[in-house]
């Protein structure tokens, strides 16, 4: 007697989406729990407060920034930089930095893209200074600062100075001292991409974006509302009176907390017990080095390649906020 085999069944993974429908659904149904625990802790209340002050101001450039990154993904191709590239490779660092103000886009955007310009014989020094400059100096991310920071222009001009300083000092670092052979991993093919319309190529682009993005939002909020609660502002104060330990563990914050670029002035706003200066390099080392843009380079470009040019610009960003905060905030201002 012939056994028939049966039908396996494929459990689909838990997705982002799905935890937060279900985190809606029990917050509408214990709303009234929770609005009396939020009304008689004032600690509470003032993390809530807090996180919807982030939260709903960072949203609208979240959702532009996503709307952007979908489009790009749909309508513009690597090869449109890869033409207008000089030949000259230090140049080509120079121009690719600046083109990063015309894609505007989140780091996690930015990494494929860069890759992709490697493999179509794109420098990859070019690649790199593209890479850094794209998340940091587009105009959503720009727009997004100076609304962070209003009456406080010389903001958003120090951070686009930095940036892309970072940027194109690791790029000529890498056409100086790079090899081809660190970078070990391969790109990964899309297959039937061309199949699909522009549109199912822009939603798709657009989701993924979207939830990725949006759930570090939704981290840094809270972890600017935990801050507030569980940091007392002493010790906020004693950092303002320590402009080194407050530029290291700023920038150590930034890397650890890895929030989207689109939305991480709202939380460095929020950290107004702080000089402009450690906010500075808060905002510049989180596009360029956070915990999760080195996973996702280590996937596209090998772990050799992220054990080098990780701590590199770290450094390098560090050096080139606090210079351009120097020069262009006044200092400890």
């Amino acid at each position: 007697m012939v056994e028939t085999e049966r039908p396996v069944r494929t459990r689909r993974p838990v997705g982002s989406m799905h935890v937060f429908a279900l985190l809606l659904v029990l917050a509408i149904v214990f709303r009234d729990r929770l609005v009396s625990v939020v009304d008689s802790v004032p600690e509470v209340r003032t993390g809530a407060t807090i996180f919807l002050g982030v939260f709903v101001q960072a949203t609208p450039f979240l959702v532009l920034g996503v709307l952007v990154s979908g489009a790009i993904a749909a309508f513009v191709s690597p090869r449109v930089l890869r033409r207008v590239l000089p030949s000259n490779e230090k140049a080509a660092v120079g121009v690719s930095g600046l083109a990063g103000m015309a894609l505007p886009g989140c780091e996690c955007g930015a990494v494929p893209v860069s890759r992709r310009l490697m493999d179509q014989g794109a420098p990859a020094s070019a690649a790199l200074a593209f890479l850094l400059s794209a998340p940091a100096i587009n105009p959503v991310v720009l727009v997004s600062t100076a609304v962070a920071f209003p009456g406080e222009p010389e903001m958003v001009l120090a951070r686009f100075i930095a940036s892309l300083s970072t940027a194109l000092v690791m790029g000529w670092l890498w056409a100086r001292i790079g090899k081809a052979e660190w970078i070990t991993a391969r790109l990964a093919e899309h297959h039937g991409d061309e199949n699909r319309s522009r549109w199912e190529v822009f939603s798709e682009a657009a989701r993924h974006d979207l939830l990725q993005a949006g759930a570090f939002l939704v981290f840094g909020a809270g972890a600017a509302a935990l801050l507030h609660i569980v940091v007392p502002d002493s010790i906020l104060e004693h950092l303002a009176g320590r402009m080194l330990l407050a530029i290291l563990v700023m920038a150590v914050l930034a890397v650890v907390l890895a929030l989207c670029s689109e939305a991480d002035a709202f939380v460095a706003a929020s950290m107004s017990m702080l000089p402009l200066l450690p906010r500075l390099v808060f905002l510049v080392v989180g596009p360029a080095v956070d915990v999760k843009l080195m996973a996702m380079q280590a996937g596209s470009f090998g772990r050799g390649f992220v054990a080098r040019f990780a701590p590199i610009t770290f450094v390098v960003a560090i050096a080139c906020a606090t210079l351009t905060g120097y020069l262009v905030l006044g200092g400890a201002r």
